[in-house]
């Protein structure tokens, strides 16, 4: 078993809002590495303003050309003088960093110019270990100095959620946190095995306005 099964294109129409899976990126040894959209997703996304992602105009197509290299162009360029910042930051395996479908499982593939992101539906395979982020932490208003890089996490499976059944809960001692993103949440659901949550980075202002965590078997 690969630790990374499909990767999901996820979108949502501003900060704070709810994420949706608008698409698949699925890769195998006989048909490489192809790329559609999920209707159900779709459909609620266009309700909302989704149009499409650029490079992949017809909702309906199953693309089977240049899908990773389209989806590529949102990886770190390798002349970054902060690469190997980034590169620890997401907990990469340098062996593979030339592998972009792997760097856009790991790294999420997040850019400050639009609202689409790329989870991975990640297999708990031994030695699994990825930085994900606490979400819904509006909810919460965590005041600033509660939370620091280092910090340990727990966690609680929430399978009866309203909006994923799958959903994963998060605390820091008995405080309430937020959730695990989506897509990412469905791997703490598939093993008995406990993952270790450490905290890998901060954004704040007054509140905790994102938390990245390492999550490790």
């Amino acid at each position: 078993m690969k630790a990374i099964g499909n990767i999901h294109l996820i979108w949502r129409p501003g900060k704070g809002s709810r994420r949706i899976s608008v698409g698949t990126i699925k890769k195998s040894t006989l048909e490489g590495i192809r790329f559609q959209y999920n209707q159900e997703g779709v459909a609620e996304a266009k309700k909302l303003g989704f149009v499409h992602y650029e490079g992949f105009p017809d909702t309906d197509k199953v693309y089977t050309e240049k899908v990773i290299e389209i989806f590529g162009q949102r990886l770190m360029r390798s002349e970054r003088p902060d690469l190997q910042d980034f590169y620890n930051f997401w907990n990469v395996d340098l062996s593979k960093k030339e592998d972009k479908f792997y760097m856009l499982a790991f790294t999420q593939g997040l850019l400050p110019t639009d609202n689409f992101e790329f989870l991975a539906n990640f297999n708990p395979i031994d030695d699994l270990s990825f930085v994900t982020e606490i979400t819904n932490l509006a909810e919460a208003q965590i005041p600033s100095d509660k939370i620091h890089i280092g910090d340990v996490l727990r966690y609680e499976l929430e399978p009866n959620n309203l909006y994923d059944k799958k959903a994963v809960k998060v605390f820091k001692g008995e405080s309430y946190l937020g959730h695990i993103k989506l897509i990412h949440c469905k791997v703490f659901h598939k093993t008995t095995k406990q993952f270790n949550l450490i905290v890998q980075g901060i954004e704040k202002n007054g509140v905790i306005k994102r938390i990245f965590v390492k999550a490790s078997l």
